[in-house]
C-alpha cells in the first residue's frame, strides 16, 4: 500500500494492514481537514486563491485540493525558501497565495519572508500546520519557535483559532487580508471539551472574552484558550474567578483590551504553545513597558529556552506545565492572597 500511496504513508495514523485503509478515527475534524476543506470552498468561489505548499499535500490536508483545483495547487517539493518566493512572484502577479508549511519547516524560508514578502508588504496567507508541540514527530517537528521569529517582521500579521471551526473563519479573513498574515495551528483534532462558546466576527487585531471575571486575566494563544478555559472552571471552584480571553491575533495585539484588563486585573497570565523567549508573552510584556504599566504583574507560561524531547503531546505539554492542572496551580501559587501569604 505504501508503493501505491508514498504520500499518504509518509506519516501512517493506524491503519488495515491487509488493505492500507485508514482506520476511522474516534476523535473529531483536524485542523489540517478543516483548513483542506475551507481552503477549497473560497477557491471555489475566488479564482485567484492559489494554493502552494512543500511537498506535504496530505499533512497539510490539501489532497482534495490538489485534485478539485490541480491548476491552481502548486508542490514544488522540498524547497520551502523556492515555494515563499515563488507565492511572492504569484501576489505581484495579483493573483491571492496561501502557503501551507509545517511550522517548523518555515524556518527554512525566514530570508524569503522578510525580503520577498514583508519588505513588499504582499498579500500572501502563511498557513503554518503543527504548531506547537507535535508529539510523536519527536524535537524536528515541534512548531516551538514560529511566533518568535515571525512576531519581530514588520507588516506580519500573526493569529491562531482555538478550534477548527475558528480556524474556518480565520481562513476566510486572512485571504482577504492586505498583507503577509500567517495563521499558527496544532497537529491533532477539535479539543474535547463540552463548553460550547460561540464565535464573535473576527476583526483586526481584537480578541475575544470567553470568560468574566477579576482580578486574574488568563490570555491564552490559540488552542491553549481551551485548556485555559477548563482550568477557569477549576479554579472558580476555589474562589478565584479569572477572566479568560482567547487572544486570537497575537501580532497585533489587543492594546485596547489590555488597557482595560489593568484597572481591575492584578495578575495577567499569558499562555502560549510555543517558545518563552520573544513570544506571546513578551509581546505583553513589551507593550507593558512602552506603556509603562506598572500595577499590573504578567506572569509568562510556556516553553523553556531548549529543544523538546519526543513524547507524547498530553504527556510534554504536563511536564511543562501547559497542562490544565500546570495551570491551575501556577495561577493558585501567584494569587495576590498567596503572595501575600509569602511575603510574610
Amino acid at each position: 500500500p505504501a508503493e501505491k500511496a508514498p504520500s499518504h504513508f509518509h506519516s501512517a495514523a493506524p491503519f488495515v494492514v491487509s488493505t492500507g485503509a485508514a482506520k476511522p478515527s474516534l476523535a473529531g475534524r483536524s485542523f489540517s481537514k478543516a483548513f483542506g476543506e475551507k481552503m477549497a470552498d473560497l477557491a471555489e468561489k475566488d479564482e485567484m486563491i492559489a494554493v502552494i505548499t512543500a511537498a506535504m499535500p496530505e499533512g497539510t490536508g490539501l489532497g482534495n485540493f490538489a485534485k478539485r483545483f490541480p491548476k491552481r495547487f502548486f508542490d514544488v517539493g522540498i524547497a520551502e525558501q523556492h515555494a515563499v518566493t515563488f507565492a511572492a512572484g504569484l501576489a505581484k502577479g495579483g493573483l491571492k497565495p496561501v502557503v501551507a508549511i509545517y511550522s517548523t519547516f518555515l524556518q527554512r524560508a525566514y530570508d524569503q519572508i522578510v525580503h520577498d514578502v514583508s519588505l513588499q508588504g504582499l498579500p500572501i496567507v502563511f498557513c503554518l500546520d503543527r504548531a506547537g508541540l507535535t508529539g510523536d514527530d519527536g524535537p524536528t517537528h515541534h512548531g516551538i519557535f514560529d511566533i518568535a521569529y515571525l512576531r519581530q517582521i514588520p507588516r506580519m500579521t500573526i493569529i491562531a483559532p482555538r478550534d477548527t471551526e475558528e480556524l474556518s473563519m480565520m481562513c476566510e479573513f486572512a485571504v482577504g487580508h492586505n498583507g503577509p498574515i500567517a495563521i499558527r495551528y496544532p497537529r491533532g483534532e477539535r479539543y474535547p471539551t463540552e463548553e460550547i462558546i460561540s464565535h464573535d466576527p473576527i476583526r483586526l487585531g481584537r480578541s475575544q472574552v470567553l470568560k468574566e471575571g477579576k482580578e486574574v486575566a488568563i490570555l491564552a494563544a490559540g488552542y491553549m484558550a481551551n485548556t485555559a478555559l477548563d482550568a477557569a472552571n477549576i479554579l472558580s471552584k476555589n474562589n478565584i474567578n479569572p477572566t479568560v480571553i482567547n487572544a486570537r491575533f497575537l501580532k497585533p495585539l489587543d492594546e485596547e483590551l489590555l488597557e482595560n484588563l489593568v484597572e481591575d486585573h492584578d495578575l495577567i497570565v499569558t499562555i502560549e504553545e510555543g517558545i518563552s523567549e520573544g513570544g506571546f508573552g513578551s509581546a505583553v510584556l513589551e507593550f507593558f513597558e512602552r506603556e509603562n504599566i506598572t500595577k499590573t504583574r504578567v506572569l509568562r507560561m510556556a516553553l523553556p529556552d531548549q529543544f523538546i524531547e519526543h513524547g507524547r503531546r498530553d504527556l510534554l505539554l504536563k511536564k511543562y506545565h501547559l497542562s490544565t492542572e500546570g495551570i491551575v496551580d501556577m495561577v493558585k501559587a501567584n494569587t495576590k492572597e498567596a503572595l501575600k501569604a509569602w511575603r510574610r
